[in-house]
């Protein structure tokens, strides 16, 4: 799952999102103290870890990557966690109970609030994530084109994600489906997470 999902999935709690937001920035031990975290950022960061662990593993997450694969290789995972947060963007109210506008804002304040709570590259991210509009625009499939362009050009091989929007409208039913299945799974595997952290 992409940026939106971590997000959504850290229960609107301050301090779990943030450790969420840098947990791709947060190598090793995250309660190491060069890391300089606090307690429930750092559980912010398993959680981020739990949700790629379960997404990773799942059969439904691992059907859209074969589906992906001819075009994407060792990408496909990638491509599936974009793809994945444009169908929650697009049908956010539906599967969260929450209005998508109202969400974003309150990430996008808290992310600005809490900027020094951010690693340098995290704080980069955040500011091209606000100033562009990402979260909203996963709506779109030019906001999703455009995401998948923008990781393109930092992918060390050629990844096949800057013309991967084109799978997306090939398979878009079929990717939704697999998503629609995937999420409620994956919102219980989260929650129990939560649950044994508290």
């Amino acid at each position: 799952m992409n940026i939106l999902a971590h997000a959504w999935l850290s229960g609107r709690n301050d301090d779990y999102l943030i450790g969420n937001f840098i947990g791709d920035f947060i190598k090793g031990d995250p309660t190491a103290p060069r890391h300089s975290l606090q307690p429930l950022e750092v559980d912010g960061i398993r959680i981020h870890r739990a949700i790629d662990a379960f997404t990773d593993a799942h059969s439904e997450v691992q059907a859209v990557r074969t589906l992906l694969y001819p075009r994407c290789h060792k990408y496909a995972g990638v491509a599936v966690d974009v793809f994945f947060d444009h169908f929650l963007a697009t049908q956010f109210k539906e599967v969260t109970g929450d209005n998508l506008d109202e969400f974003v804002g309150y990430v996008y304040q808290l992310l600005r609030t809490r900027a020094d709570r951010l690693p340098p590259r995290a704080a980069r991210m955040a500011h091209y994530m606000m100033e562009q509009d990402w979260l909203r625009h996963y709506k779109t499939t030019a906001g999703i084109d455009r995401a998948l362009l923008g990781l393109s050009r930092r992918t060390q091989f050629p990844s096949g994600l800057d013309t991967a929007v084109e799978d997306l409208v090939i398979h878009y039913d079929t990717i939704n489906l697999h998503f629609l299945r995937f999420w409620p799974q994956l919102m219980a595997h989260i929650r129990q997470t939560i649950a044994e952290l508290t």
